[in-house]
């Protein structure tokens, strides 16, 4: 069985919120995605990615700001792990 990988940054904590980033990891050998590789999200939201078939094994916690920053900049904190498996 191998797995293919698909991470996805989203807006907000909600997973029909719009993704804003995205890669992914192709343990199949049949593709071999690149970051950068497309302009275009390969979903408009995560509720998309499940209803194509792939599987939500992991969120990334809700941690909130310090305070005095709510509106610094930093990483993508709405972080989505997706997963099918193929044999």
């Amino acid at each position: 069985m191998r797995q293919q990988v698909l991470v996805l940054y989203l807006a907000t904590s909600a997973l029909d919120a719009p993704v804003v980033g995205w890669s992914s990891y192709d343990g199949t050998g049949r593709t071999a995605p690149a970051t950068g590789d497309g302009d275009e999200p390969p979903y408009e939201t995560g509720v998309a990615a499940l209803l194509d078939g792939w599987r939500l094994f992991q969120a990334s916690q809700l941690i909130p700001p310090a305070p005095g920053h709510e509106y610094g900049t930093s990483f993508l904190k709405h972080e989505f792990f997706f997963e099918k498996l193929d044999t």
